[in-house]
């Protein structure tokens, strides 16, 4: 690259990455509960700015490509498991947009090699990072269920039907079960079986203790019986998991730590050889053997990593 480019190139990158930063505030952090200028000022006429129309032609063309495909990299169902409310475009647009700034930013840096691994990384994280929030989501939606299934039988011992329980227990409860409640009855409501719409839920958090609710619920509605009681058996068969479950992630924490540095340190060491002598690092960034050899290290770190997974995850 000539001296003579990189400045050139050193602004085009610093506004890739506040293209990026706009996209990500207004199009998938956008509150969704946000009064229309329709509304708020009604003669006014609503105007959208370029930004908004480039971002919404950008939207638009991806939903196209995107329909009829069950999934491409991310779909609307991974996003709600997640939490986010978000259209797959809109994340996709997001990811996109990190892409090429990253990797503008990463020839910046160290040129062509660290451009492709930018090209790589971003996505990799940012999957990595929806990922992270599924799991959280459903950690806490499973610390949630105890307590709202007491809320449910002490709704039901007290005269209420099981539906206006469920209602209940979503204004009484926070995210995601509220939302998750809140979503069966509004299903319920129009129509959908009860069954069903808890039965999807169990699935959409990947949470076995609220299909085995399900289960005893469309049991009840087949034979008959005190619910209140049934549900009561149930809670304490869900307490004793978590607790199982909590003494288990203490005994395989220090087993994670272990392979979380594994994996972690030849990776910080290569990167903190590039920035206390890059000479030494020359050889994998610029050369073909070079290349190789990190080829061959990648494929054993997630070799590895995978094995240290399996080893790390018991099942009970």
């Amino acid at each position: 690259m000539e001296a003579a480019d990189a400045p050139l190139m050193m602004v085009a990158g610093v506004l890739l990455i506040f293209v990026a930063l706009i996209i990500l505030l207004a199009v998938v952090l956008k509150p969704g509960n946000q009064i229309p200028l329709s509304r708020r000022r009604p003669d006014v006429p609503a105007t959208a700015s370029r930004l908004t129309i480039l971002t919404d032609t950008a939207v638009g063309a991806i939903d196209r490509q995107l329909k009829g495909k069950s999934s491409f990299l991310v779909s609307r169902e991974k996003l709600e498991r997640a939490g986010l409310r978000t259209p797959p475009a809109n994340f996709l647009l997001m990811m996109g947009a990190g892409t090429v700034a990253g990797s503008l930013f990463g020839y910046l840096l160290g040129g062509p090699f660290f451009a492709v691994l930018m090209i790589a990384a971003v996505p990799a994280c940012m999957l990595g990072y929806l990922s992270l929030l599924t799991s959280r989501r459903k950690s806490k939606f499973d610390e949630q269920l105890p307590d709202t299934l007491q809320m449910l039988t002490g709704s039901m011992r007290a005269g209420h039907s099981l539906l206006r329980a469920i209602d209940a227990s979503a204004r009484e409860s926070d995210a995601p079960m509220a939302e998750e409640l809140s979503r069966i009855v509004n299903e319920t409501r129009i129509g959908r079986d009860l069954g069903e719409s808890m039965t999807e839920v169990s699935a959409r958090t990947g949470s076995e203790d609220f299909g085995w609710i399900a289960q005893a619920i469309e049991i009840h509605r087949e034979v008959g019986g005190d619910l209140a009681e049934v549900l009561d058996h149930v809670g304490e068969t869900i307490r004793d998991r978590n607790q199982i479950r909590r003494q288990v992630k203490a005994l395989s924490a220090e087993g994670k730590m272990s392979a979380a540095v594994l994996m972690g340190l030849p990776v910080v060491l290569f990167f903190a050889l590039i920035l206390i002598n890059g000479q030494y690092a020359k050889t994998f960034t610029s050369t073909v053997p070079g290349y190789l050899m990190l080829g061959v290290a990648a494929v054993m770190l997630t070799a590895g990593g995978f094995w240290l997974s399996r080893l790390i995850k018991p099942k009970y």
